[in-house]
């Protein structure tokens, strides 16, 4: 498998740290609001990738932080009158169902950075000791500069990343590059104690620990947003490697923006949709299907247009999966394995393995369907259709897709109704079969006469 890494900006071929092993650590969201959909594509784009690699068999550790603790919070807090951490919990809860809607697995880790401040405290103290932390007033900050490395994961250089520093006011840091490390409190916001007096965790530092804590020194692969390279990820290697010695990540993978129709997402405009807005709308499994439609690195855009071709596409997978399962009913014993089964098996494996081309997966995928329905019209034995099914379970599984699937079966009476309108029409009593069909629709069951007998849907 190859992933394009920032790091390199090369398509590099992918070998972990440990053969069969992978370490993921993906930034997660700062919960004190509802996720918005920019959020849900980094969710959706490395879900999959996580489910590729153990298909592929890796066995993968997958972190995912909340951060817990950072201005937002304490301003949201302020307002209603609550606690941060009843904003946290609140949103942590409102993300679950969210990434639960997305059908997004939830990670092995889910480490918050309220609980992993002696973690933060032990790096920074680390960081003191070879000279890269110094106290100013009630913060500590980072030397930028000191570290050789600055600058190597954004590919800016010093001096342009230097024009785009400022120093605020009353700041006191030693030089504008400088970034914090440790707040110092504030009356009325929480605070822990630690050597430089008491305070809160800057917010780089935070991942930096959690990823060290339950992943090691070094990860496999580290992903997030394209937003942030700079200054979050930037710093999160500076801080890690000068403390540990080492390489912190050999992988950085990054998803590209999402715009609302062709706009870029803002309050101001009027374009700004969360996941659970869009979800009350569409439902979950269209969004989660749109963010892995195309490459994961391009910017992709939202718009009810767009939403709405998302839902096709859906439905056109679950009729063929549908299909299969009505045809196995009636179909004859035998028949031979498909050999387009195993193409089509290969095709999505290529893709994948060409930095995670989830829009050629997918194309793949629905040559499969194409031909999946050839062969049901065809007559196709059991033997077929059940390696079809097992074939199309196993794609779509990677990608996540087809997840909400009907396992209802028929109750009695409509079972009963359904054997009358047959019997009715052997009969040629086409007004009886009739007055059922309408029936049926009226309790919200579709009927449609094929070669191989009655088939039905839910409307």
């Amino acid at each position: 498998m190859k992933i394009f890494n920032t790091l390199t900006r090369n398509k590099d071929e992918f070998v972990p740290i440990k053969e069969g092993e992978v370490k993921i650590y993906a930034c997660g969201p700062t919960v004190y609001n509802f996720i918005h959909i920019g959020n849900a594509r980094p969710l959706c784009v490395f879900d999959v990738l996580r489910r590729y690699l153990i298909w592929r068999g890796y066995k993968v550790k997958f972190v995912q932080n909340f951060t817990d603790i950072d201005d937002k919070l304490i301003k949201k807090a302020n307002e209603e009158g609550i606690t941060v951490s009843e904003v946290a919990e609140r949103y942590i809860k409102e993300f679950k169902v969210d990434s639960k809607g997305l059908n997004v697995m939830e990670a092995d880790v889910h480490p918050r950075a309220t609980e992993n401040i002696d973690k933060i405290i032990e790096i920074i103290s680390e960081l003191f000791e070879k000279g890269y932390a110094y106290k100013a007033g009630n913060d500590v900050y980072y030397r930028a500069k000191k570290f050789n490395g600055y600058g190597k994961l954004s590919h800016q250089p010093l001096e342009d990343l230097e024009a785009g520093a400022r120093i605020s006011v009353g700041d006191i840091k030693e030089d504008p590059m400088d970034f914090c490390l440790w707040k110092g409190a504030k009356e009325g916001e929480p605070f822990w104690e630690s050597p430089w007096g008491k305070g809160r965790p800057g917010w780089h530092i935070e991942c930096s620990a959690m990823a060290g804590r339950y992943l090691g020194k070094t990860i496999d692969i580290h992903c997030g947003g394209l937003d942030l390279i700079f200054p979050h990820h930037e710093n999160e290697i500076a801080q890690s490697e000068a403390a540990n010695g080492c390489e912190f990540a050999h992988y950085w993978m990054h998803n590209g923006f999402i715009n609302v129709d062709n706009h870029k997402m803002s309050k101001s405009l009027n374009n700004f949709f969360t996941v659970r807005d869009v979800a009350n709308a569409y439902g979950y499994e269209p969004i989660r299907y749109l963010m892995i439609s195309s490459q994961y690195r391009g910017p992709i855009n939202y718009s009810v247009d767009i939403i709405e071709q998302s839902k096709n596409a859906l439905e056109r997978l679950y009729t063929c999966r549908d299909n299969i399962d009505f045809a196995l009913k009636n179909a004859p014993e035998g028949g031979e394995k498909p050999a387009f089964c195993e193409t089509r098996k290969q095709e999505f494996i290529a893709a994948m393995d060409d930095d995670l081309n989830t829009a050629d997966a997918l194309a793949a995928v629905f040559n499969l369907v194409r031909e999946i329905n050839t062969a049901i019209a065809n007559g196709a034995g059991k033997n077929t259709l059940e390696e079809c099914a097992r074939t199309f379970d196993e794609l779509n599984g990677v990608l996540g897709l087809v997840y909400n699937r009907k396992t209802d079966n028929i109750d009695s009476e409509i079972e009963e109704l359904i054997n009358k309108r047959t019997e009715a029409r052997k009969n040629k009593d086409f007004k009886t079969a009739d007055e059922i069909r309408d029936k049926l629709k009226s309790m919200g069951i579709v009927l449609e006469d094929t070669p191989q007998g009655v088939k039905w849907t839910r409307a």
